[in-house]
């Protein structure tokens, strides 16, 4: 067990300005944690997290969308010393936290965390391989490693403060709100900064904090806005390293204050941001994606596979699909024809008519030729979406639960309710799990030994006296996996 009150200095006598603060006693928290506090179950699934990370980008790398953002950043960062990953190209560490992230969110297929939203990997990952590049020395893997359970850890309680799934009610795009002040620590541990840098760092990202997911429905920029985060966290530790100082107590100043703004109208709980910590580990509760949906969509995915092994080639006169509060808002509205991936990719309808008639919601499901079927346009047009307001009543867990009921020509139903999909908390997506996943991932975008290759130095990383035989790794063209 760790205490969050002891070392509230450290040796250059440079401490947060309030270090029994939740600010201060965040920082004094990333500053003392050591490799041996960390429970060895915590550190092998922070590596597994990281492989599913890198899986997401190698994918991600070459998708239309992705190439465009690629090609735009190099315009305007030019060249440099970090890695796109995927892409034999390099840019600064700015742009490439800004890209690497990108890719990983590519494609819907990254973790996320089921109560306090956010894509961890996608925000650490790319920050602190840029960080690596940035840096005049090698960063051995336990560094790495270390520092992205900083990010996994502290992510999630500055948006359990916030409400959580909350923030997404209310249209913000959760992860990029809170996602860079994890960022910015998670780089901060790296750096070595001391607990006044490191209150800096925090004060710079939140400060840049921001996302609107009204860019859900068609925008290529809801791929790039965890990018934000990732690369605002990077600049956030780099500046209050330089000397260049943030907001002190940013988190619960009361007038611009980051619980005060972003919590405004719902009773933000400052106590969350330390509730626990070092004695609850987030990082296992992060959910591995097993579809390529935002992950409010899981549900209804398993109840239409469910009800697929039931048609009996009947044929579908009505969908009815029920769910909570924060689904609906989030994946709910009448699509119009024709719909974009990122659209069909929050679509509750789509993601349920499609895995109707396919069985599955992975990426050849949104292609621009399947999203603009008229098998699945006859489906849409009869499927109707239902705010269930008790289900926000449910345990924390089983507020992303769906009851999707399918109503046939003879007017017999079938019903099916999931109250959990696979990989939340209590059922998570296994190790050997994610280790298929990635493999079936990047099976078509780089050879088996490279795949292989990555996957023992991701899970190696403890070992590694230096992360650029991996970023070497990375580093090479992927192949493109829609086209």
């Amino acid at each position: 067990m760790s205490t969050l009150t002891e070392h509230t200095v450290d040796a250059t006598g440079h401490g947060p300005s309030a270090p029994d603060g939740p600010t201060g006693r965040l920082v004094n928290w990333v500053r003392t944690l050591e490799w041996r506090q960390v429970p060895d179950p915590v550190r092998v699934r922070a590596a597994h997290l990281v492989l599913d990370g890198i899986g997401c980008a190698l994918v991600g790398a070459q998708l239309p969308w992705s190439r465009l953002a690629t090609d735009a950043v190099l315009g305007i960062e030019g060249h440099g010393a970090a890695a796109v990953i995927g892409t034999g190209r390099t840019t600064t560490p700015a742009g490439a936290a800004l890209l690497n992230s990108t890719f990983i969110q590519g494609f819907e297929l990254d973790d996320f965390h089921p109560l306090a939203p956010l894509h961890s990997a996608s925000l650490v990952v790319p920050a602190l391989l840029a960080t690596a590049a940035h840096l005049d020395r090698p960063v051995s893997g336990r560094e790495l490693l270390l520092a992205t359970i900083v990010g996994f850890e502290t992510g999630p309680r500055i948006g359990l403060a916030l409400g959580g799934a909350e923030m997404l009610s209310r249209g913000w795009h959760s992860g990029p709100v809170f996602g860079g002040i994890a960022t910015a620590l998670a780089c901060g541990k790296v750096r070595g900064l001391d607990g006044e840098q490191l209150e800096d760092a925090v004060g710079f990202a939140a400060t840049q904090s921001a996302g609107l997911m009204s860019a859900q429905y068609e925008a290529m920029g809801k791929r790039m806005q965890h990018g934000f985060a990732a690369r605002n966290g990077f600049y956030s530790a780099a500046l209050a390293q330089s000397g260049y100082t943030g907001i002190d107590q940013v988190l619960v100043r009361p007038y611009g204050g980051f619980l005060a703004v972003y919590g405004e109208g719902h009773h933000p709980d400052a106590a969350a941001i330390t509730r626990d910590l070092g004695d609850r580990w987030e990082t296992t509760a992060i959910m591995v994606k097993s579809w390529a949906v935002m992950g409010g969509l899981h549900g209804v995915v398993e109840a239409a596979r469910t009800l697929r092994n039931r048609l009996n080639g009947r044929m579908i006169d009505r969908i009815d699909i029920r769910v909570g509060d924060v689904v609906y808002h989030h994946g709910w509205w009448q699509p119009q024809r024709p719909l974009t991936a990122i659209g069909a990719q929050m679509n509750i309808g789509y993601a349920a008519t499609v895995t109707l008639l396919d069985g599955v919601a992975l990426p050849q499901q949104f292609t621009a030729e399947r999203l603009d079927t008229d098998d699945v346009w006859r489906l849409l047009d009869r499927t109707h979406v239902e705010l269930d307001s008790s289900i926000d009543e449910s345990a924390p867990t089983e507020r992303f639960q769906t009851h999707l009921t399918l109503t046939f020509s003879d007017g017999r139903t079938e019903t099916a309710s999931v109250l959990a999909p696979h990989g939340n908390p209590s059922d998570p997506v296994t190790n050997d799990e994610v280790m298929t996943k990635f493999h079936n991932l990047v099976s078509a975008v780089i050879s088996d030994d490279r795949a292989a290759a990555i996957r023992h130095a991701v899970l190696g990383l403890p070992e590694a006296d230096d992360v650029a035989p991996l970023v070497e790794l990375l580093s090479g063209p992927a192949g493109r996996a829609l086209d």
